[in-house]
């Protein structure tokens, strides 16, 4: 499948802000399954500086400053990705068992990535707690092959949480999200990393995009035109496998990679600082198109 894809993120202030300084993740991700064939980053007013650079978790991260007064800033993305099916998964009941795979994390046997083990901490918007262990064990038994179990909690979490956007802010904490049962799409992904890595497995955060138009006679998946997250499962020699909370899927062709990390801190389409400007006001608007 063939995609382009438009993020435009619009800011408007009261008064002149003079300096900015802003760092984004917006570029697609390359991987097994998905090509990234261009990406272009319009800025509006022009900044003064830009660089790019790849981070710690092979990311591509966009840096810019603006040197001049200006009351609004217009960052723009436009990729075009090619994203192939993921191939056949292995029958879940043949996967590892769960605790086999966290005993080998525990034991620092995973040699094959030794990057695996920073996915099994505690991270900024991951806290490791008892009550997540514990609601995940419903799904993950003593023996419970890894895929098995997490594709139950993923469905789980998918029915016993509400999808809504005014449950929550950024800066509400995992705990919360549990107790109001209600969250978006980055509170989800952030709960089942709790749940997972408070067993002492290894699972990372992914941002990325979904597809805006559903195939013929599939249903509308919740998350489109924005930013979407899901998480991704380090499961022993099976490897690391997605999946999606908010809409209980494992992630195919219609999800479209941007980054990883441990967290939504990790990898924040975009941040920044800006002095002056008074109060302010953000519009985000995000197509995904097929491409024939």
């Amino acid at each position: 499948m063939k995609y382009q894809i438009r993020h435009t993120t619009k800011y408007a202030y009261t008064e002149p802000a003079p300096v900015c300084h802003n760092v984004v993740h917006l570029a697609p991700r390359s991987t097994a399954w998905q090509t990234c064939r261009s990406y272009r980053l319009t800025v509006v007013p022009e900044p003064a500086e830009r660089t790019c650079r790849t981070d710690y978790f092979g990311n591509r991260v966009d840096y810019f400053t603006i040197h001049e007064a200006h009351r609004g800033l217009a960052i723009t993305a436009v990729s075009e990705v090619d994203v192939e099916p993921r191939g056949a998964l292995a029958a879940p009941v043949t996967t590892p068992a769960w605790n086999a795979v966290a005993a080998e994390l525990a034991a620092g046997d995973a040699s094959r990535d030794p990057g695996i083990a920073q996915f099994r901490f505690a991270s900024e918007y991951v806290p490791l707690a008892e009550q997540f262990a514990d609601y995940a064990k419903t799904s993950l038994k003593p023996d419970c092959p890894i895929v098995e179990g997490v594709a139950d909690l993923t469905a789980r979490i998918h029915a016993d949480f509400r999808f809504d956007p005014k449950a929550t802010n950024l800066s509400t904490p995992v705990r919360e999200v549990f107790e109001r049962r209600a969250g978006v799409c980055q509170d989800f992904a952030h709960l089942q990393l709790a749940c997972l890595r408070s067993l002492g497995l290894a699972a990372q955060y992914v941002s990325g995009y979904l597809r805006t138009d559903p195939p013929p006679g599939k249903p509308r998946l919740v998350g489109a035109d924005a930013s979407h997250a899901w998480i991704s499962v380090y499961c022993g020699a099976a490897g690391w496998i997605d999946f999606d909370p908010t809409n209980n899927v494992m992630p195919g062709v219609d999800h479209i990679t941007v980054a990883y990390g441990r967290d939504y801190a990790d990898i924040c389409p975009i941040q920044g600082v800006f002095i002056g400007g008074g109060r302010h006001a953000m519009h985000v608007a995000v197509d995904v198109m097929p491409v024939e």
